[in-house]
């Protein structure tokens, strides 16, 4: 049974939306000035927060969760539009967490906030023999339990600390395990259509992720849910990721763009792209950069990676 939800402050009397300007509970240095305005452009690109909207905004008490509140309370002080800052944590009653943490640092940062309780780790450990992984079942109750605190917190967004890192490696593991070219969206509307969830971290990366909260020196608590099993195969396409990175600079920033470039008429998708009527009519299923089929790809003038190719010499044959 899911005890009392608490919070403080109480979220019903949380400051009113309007046009008061406050200053941070935390100095913003440099490198928060920078993310913030790497979060803004996202928050901008994908329509993510909209004039009055009420963000509720997911926390863990990881470094991804933390980076993800301090970024939108400081973007919420020169955003064009007002909104609304709550705080949420699913205490999941994983075995050693401490569950003082996050109510006490909420409240010194003086957000709004609700600490949620309900034992979905019992249910796991008792639904899934030993050895499986226990992330797809953890993944759904939790969202189910977050999705109705939205509603009944009169959320209009659902804001997660999903960086680009974990959009590339979803990426990675759909293609190798699932068979899709499917990713994690910056923004997405449940399938019930009552609730949008937004990854104002879409653009940031996950070393300026933890350079920064090792800056702010957050209370880190671990997931030891997850951590106590190894082998995931988002771990070895993380570790994959960051050989990568390593090795080849501007790799990831690369493969991130390859996203938002998308071009269904050299994929292979009838439903995306109209191939069986291809050629009946020449100018209906035109599109810029369609006919460049044995092009070389463009090089991008910060890229150093050697899967980039060089155009060719105009007079250099085939």
């Amino acid at each position: 049974m899911e005890a009392p939800a608490t919070a403080a402050p109480a979220v019903d009397s949380a400051p009113a939306v309007g046009r008061e300007r406050r200053a941070l509970p935390f100095s913003l240095s440099r490198t928060g000035k920078r993310l913030r305005n790497i979060v803004g452009a996202a928050v901008r690109d994908f329509g993510m927060i909209a004039e009055g909207d009420r963000v509720m905004v997911c926390l863990s008490g990881g470094k991804d969760s933390y980076t993800l509140l301090d970024l939108l309370m400081a973007l919420r002080l020169v955003a064009p539009v007002q909104f609304e800052l709550i705080a949420v944590n699913l205490d999941q009653k994983q075995p050693g967490f401490p569950a003082d943490v996050l109510p006490r640092y909420l409240a010194s940062l003086g957000v709004a906030f609700r600490i949620v309780e309900q034992d979905t780790h019992s249910i796991v450990e008792r639904v899934l023999p030993e050895g499986k992984t226990k992330c797809s079942l953890c993944s759904r109750l939790r969202r189910g339990i977050l999705y109705r605190t939205a509603s009944e917190l009169g959320a209009t967004k659902i804001a997660l600390g999903h960086h680009r890192d974990d959009i590339l490696e979803t990426f990675f593991l759909n293609l190798f395990y699932g068979g899709k070219l499917k990713a994690m969206p910056p923004k997405l509307v449940s399938d019930d259509g009552r609730h949008v969830v937004i990854r104002p971290l879409a653009y940031v990366r996950e070393a300026d992720i933890v350079g920064y909260a090792a800056e702010r020196g957050f209370p880190i608590i671990p997931c030891t849910l997850c951590g106590s099993q190894p082998n995931l195969q988002r771990e070895v396409v993380g570790r994959m990721l960051a050989e990568w990175d390593a090795r080849h600079p501007g790799r990831l920033e690369t493969m991130f763009r390859s996203l938002q470039h998308v071009v269904p008429s050299h994929l292979a998708d009838p439903k995306l792209f109209d191939f069986v009527g291809l050629g009946r009519e020449a100018s209906s299923n035109w599109e810029e950069e369609g006919d460049l089929a044995f092009d070389e790809p463009a090089l991008s003038p910060t890229a150093s990676s050697p899967l980039v190719l060089h155009p060719r010499p105009a007079n250099q044959a085939a």
